[in-house]
């Protein structure tokens, strides 16, 4: 069983940054960033490799979002910035015991808020 906290979700105005990070309390394949707004389906936002770093980035966040590792650590982050009111979301860590860009998790964060105001 792998444990994940997240931290780092905020208000924050149109155009601002903010950096989610995610603690792992253990070593799985792969991590991603997930978000789900009121009323949508959860979207998988950004994801990266532990071993060799490769990621994968939504074209929604892309260009605006960068998802990075610190393999000593066992934390992911996730690096916001531009960010549009439509960013505003929860914000979910994952982890993946397969497959290189996370499409289905095996372990859930508890989840953090992202608030994006116009």
């Amino acid at each position: 069983q792998v444990q994940l906290v997240e931290s780092g979700g905020g208000l924050v105005q149109a155009g601002g940054s903010l950096r989610l990070s995610c603690a792992a309390s253990g070593r799985t394949f792969s991590m991603g960033w997930f978000r789900q707004a009121p009323g949508k389906e959860r979207e998988r936002v950004a994801s990266v490799m532990w071993t060799g770093g490769g990621t994968y980035t939504a074209d929604s966040v892309k260009g605006r979002f960068t998802i990075s590792r610190d393999n000593a650590k066992n934390t992911v982050y996730l690096q916001m910035n531009s960010l549009k009111p439509e960013d505003t979301a929860v914000y979910y860590c994952a982890a993946c015991k397969r497959g290189s860009t996370c499409s289905q998790p095996d372990y859930w964060g508890q989840g953090t808020q992202v608030t994006v105001s116009s």
